[in-house]
């Protein structure tokens, strides 16, 4: 009976295990290869086998570095600014004043599952200067100055616009701690901002530390070797919009594999450093109760 519910696990997980291989776990071993070649997708019969070569060369690259730098500026000011409004978000959901939560649950999710791209061409049909409908409906009647810029602040919007899938983890977390806490810290004399930072924080900590993982890779572009649909000019991360150039622009896969591997080990040496720091801020229950026997 065990195995037989084995084999239908893995029958129902068969689909996901398969996608991954292909289109995951081979792509980037591939990748890894074309990191140590020359190879240009024009001319594949000219591959040859270069070593490190690529990756001295993004040591020599001013380009390669200030994107990268620009992509760890993006996740420096886009991770808090999603954090806090998705953590904001969960406690204005939990509060038992709040109507018609579903509704709003479900429209606040919504803009997460819309591409990119599209919200991009939302955002410009908005703001754009000469026939942006805010312009033309709002600020022309009122003789104000047009929006200018709006475009530089696009990543940024973007960050806040997808709040939807971290939104709902912390809600999820905040709605599984006991309530009998909140009742005892009220008898106790704490008030609401106490009871938030002594009892919500600690209790959603994993929930929080699990969206900071997800959000950090997000901002990086997923650290992927892929086109996501936008131009070089407005990717959401510089970096990536600097491997999709050298890839589909100038045809060198060799040196563009070699960017994503050397992105890949600067977001892993970020995710393994707030990894370690997880023991001084992270509560995990079960590991509090197996201490306590």
């Amino acid at each position: 009976m065990r195995q037989r519910e084995g084999l239908v696990g893995l029958l129902f997980l068969s689909p996901w295990i398969i996608g991954f291989i292909l289109l995951k776990a081979f792509p980037i071993i591939t990748a890894l290869g074309f990191s140590f070649t020359n190879f240009n997708m024009l001319d594949p019969a000219k591959t040859r086998f270069i070593g490190l070569t690529n990756y001295l060369t993004f040591f020599k690259d001013t380009a390669a570095g200030a994107s990268l730098f620009g992509s760890i500026g993006f996740f420096v000011l886009s991770v808090p600014v999603e954090m806090f409004a998705a953590l904001g978000l969960a406690v204005l959901f939990s509060s038992q004043r709040l109507k018609s939560k579903l509704l709003l649950r479900t429209l606040f999710f919504m803009p997460s599952i819309i591409p990119a791209i599209a919200i991009f061409f939302i955002i410009s049909g908005l703001t754009d200067p000469g026939s942006g409908w805010i312009n033309r409906l709002i600020l022309t009647p009122l003789n104000l100055p047009p929006l200018i810029g709006v475009g530089a602040m696009f990543p940024m919007i973007l960050a806040v616009w997808t709040i939807g899938p971290g939104f709902l983890i912390m809600l999820g977390a905040m709605q599984s701690v006991p309530p009998e806490i909140y009742e005892a810290a009220r008898v106790d004399g704490a008030g609401p901002i106490m009871r938030f930072f002594s009892i919500t924080v600690p209790m959603i900590s994993p929930a929080i530390f699990f969206s900071l993982v997800i959000n950090i890779i997000s901002a990086f572009g997923g650290v992927a070797l892929l086109d996501r649909g936008l131009p070089f000019n407005i990717s959401l991360s510089p970096m990536e919009g600097y491997i999709s150039q050298q890839m589909f622009s100038y045809s060198d896969l060799g040196y563009a594999s070699a960017l994503a591997w050397v992105m890949f080990a600067v977001v892993l040496i970020i995710t393994l450093a707030v990894f370690s720091s997880a023991r001084y801020w992270v509560h995990f229950p079960e590991e509090a109760d197996n201490e306590e026997f």
